[in-house]
């Protein structure tokens, strides 16, 4: 059997990687929603959808700073006894005078009518008298305050803001599933929505795991690896709308690990641990998490995987409460992917974000690559927008184990497990990663 027959039997025995994450999401469950204050919303999910209770604008209302007046009399069409014809205009016309009978604010709250050949001053914001139909912006006036002298007559309706026009009462807002924007704070605010229903931000934990780490602020020496993994997913939840909790580094110690798990879960929606998902001696989190007690599975099962880079991942409940715990491989490339992968639509879910998955585009590939038989691969990439439409994607140098190059990319490259080799010019999947630069 040559060896590229023995890789492609080897990849035959993993799980594939859509089953797997099926298999995991249905597991899940959104978080029990709670009814929040507004202020207190933003970057939460709705758990129900948000209907205009009120019309906004909730009356008609001066869209500009001006004079309220009714379009006739300023087009020449009315005659009414304060209608005076101004002695100059604009070239090839005339201009128009009216009387100013008061001055609205956006704090006045009686009502006021317009009678022929009058107008109001008013200010932006300001319930329109009625019978007004355009304001005069102040710029195309002589600003009188007894009387006005127009020079330019705008189109009837213009300065005008009517009740319900941008809102009607009973328009929905946003459905459930969508976050909460401060653009979406507002408009809940101004149609006079005071409390929302949202499912809480999830609480996530992350543990690192391993006799080898040391914290950060240090070189690593021989038998010495600086503690990456737990900062930089505890930054990636984060990123993902969780709080998230970095508790530091655990020991290979069968017992600490398992008081620090059961401790965490009186804090946690999720648990995340990375290292020690493999096989070998050193991989104690899969050993003592996935022992048999009492003739029962263990807590956490550990699948292999069709995933390149990180094949070994967990996933179970630990803890009276049953709080979910995914368990991430060791090396720092495989826990970023593998976070993106499997972490991320988890945290989603319990957050009931719709869709819980990354956007995804067809791009046109720069250069060839090769992919490993058998196994999905997400590669570190940069995707630009093409002239006339469509995407470029340009794999970055070093393959999915760098993190110079997870740190410069915007979108994860995605060959499927039949790719082997996928051709400059070929179009190929690619995950839009949320990079603000």
């Amino acid at each position: 059997m040559t060896a590229t027959a023995d890789a492609e039997a080897a990849a035959n025995e993993l799980t594939p990687l859509a089953d797997y994450l099926g298999s995991v999401l249905r597991r899940l469950r959104a978080l029990p929603p709670l009814d929040l204050d507004l202020t207190q919303a933003y970057g939460n999910v709705l758990a129900e959808d948000v209907v205009a209770p009120h019309s906004f604008p909730a009356f008609d209302q001066a869209a500009v700073d001006g004079y309220a007046a009714r379009w006739e009399d300023i087009s020449g069409g009315s005659r009414g006894p304060g209608y005076v014809p101004a002695p100059s205009g604009i070239p090839g016309g005339r201009s128009i005078r009216l009387n100013v009978v008061g001055d609205l604010g956006a704090a006045s709250w009686r009502p006021v009518r317009l009678t022929p050949g009058s107008c109001f001053s008013v200010a932006a914001g300001a319930p329109l008298p009625v019978g007004a139909d355009v304001v005069v912006p102040v710029e195309w006036t002589d600003q009188g305050m007894a009387a006005v002298e127009i020079f330019r007559a705008p189109k009837r309706g213009y300065g005008v803001r009517r009740a319900g026009e941008e809102l009607p009462a009973g328009t929905l807002l946003a459905p459930a599933g969508t976050y909460v924007s401060p653009a979406l704070v507002a408009v809940c605010a101004a149609t006079g929505i005071g409390h929302v229903v949202v499912r809480p931000s999830p609480r996530v934990v992350i543990v690192a795991t391993g006799d080898e780490l040391v914290d950060v602020g240090r070189g690593s020496q021989p038998g010495q690896v600086v503690d990456t993994n737990s900062h930089a997913l505890t930054a990636a939840a984060a990123e993902a709308g969780a709080l998230a909790y970095r508790v530091g580094i655990c020991d290979d110690d069968p017992e600490a690990l398992r008081g620090l798990l059961e401790d965490q879960t009186l804090r946690a929606d999720l648990i995340i641990t990375t290292g020690g998902t493999g096989t070998g001696p050193g991989d104690m989190v899969r050993r003592i998490l996935s022992r048999r007690e009492g003739g029962r599975a263990g807590p956490v099962t550990f699948t292999e995987v069709a995933l390149y880079p990180g094949t070994a991942l967990g996933f179970g409940t630990v803890g009276a409460e049953e709080v979910p715990v995914v368990c991430l491989p060791g090396e720092p490339g495989a826990a970023l992917i593998g976070f993106e992968v499997l972490a991320r639509p988890a945290i989603q879910l319990l957050a009931g974000a719709e869709p819980v998955f990354r956007p995804s585009v067809r791009a046109h590939l720069l250069e060839t690559v090769s992919s490993p038989v058998g196994l999905r691969e997400f590669r570190p990439a940069h995707v630009a927008e093409r002239r006339g439409g469509g995407y470029t994607v340009q794999p970055l140098a070093g393959g999915p184990f760098t993190l110079s190059g997870l740190a410069e990319a915007n979108g994860l490259l995605v060959l499927g497990e039949r790719v082997t080799t996928a051709a400059a010019g070929s179009t190929v999947d690619v995950l839009l990663l949320d990079r603000r630069r």
